[in-house]
């Protein structure tokens, strides 16, 4: 279950919700975090079904890393409803060294473990995740 770069543990929670996310659209958005003393992935908070992208952002700690994934509702220009999940690794520049290496170091794995993530960003700042850029990500 860990992985040898990382030795870094993936709860089985964390598939089951996203896949609950995915398949049956049971909540907006998903935040995880790294439990450093048991070196695994966890989830943090589950977003409801109609909490806004104002309420993800708002989930994500001013100076902690995380990982997130949202499920992004829009319109094409042709006026086709749509949706994707976007994967977030939220990375502050305020956020301890250690633990933007630790977030770092296991993104890939644990993104692989993601099935059905269609769009990664990478922020460091709440700018770098605006909903203009999720939205131009989206198209």
């Amino acid at each position: 279950m860990a992985n040898s770069s990382s030795g870094m543990a993936v709860h089985d929670d964390c598939k089951l919700k996203f896949l609950e996310l995915k398949a049956k659209r049971s909540y907006r958005f998903i935040v995880f975090k790294i439990e450093e003393k048991i070196q695994q992935v966890t989830v943090e908070k589950l977003g409801e079904p109609n909490e806004s992208y104002e309420d993800f952002t708002a989930s994500l700690p001013a100076d902690e890393c995380r990982y997130a994934v949202y499920d992004f509702d829009f319109t094409t220009d042709e006026n086709c409803q749509k949706s994707k999940i976007f994967f977030v690794a939220w990375s502050p520049d305020t956020s301890r060294i250690r633990s933007k290496m630790l977030y770092a170091s296991s993104k890939d794995r644990f993104r692989r473990e993601l099935d059905g993530v269609q769009v990664e960003l990478q922020a460091t700042d709440p700018s770098e995740m605006s909903l203009d850029i999720v939205k131009s990500r989206a198209l």
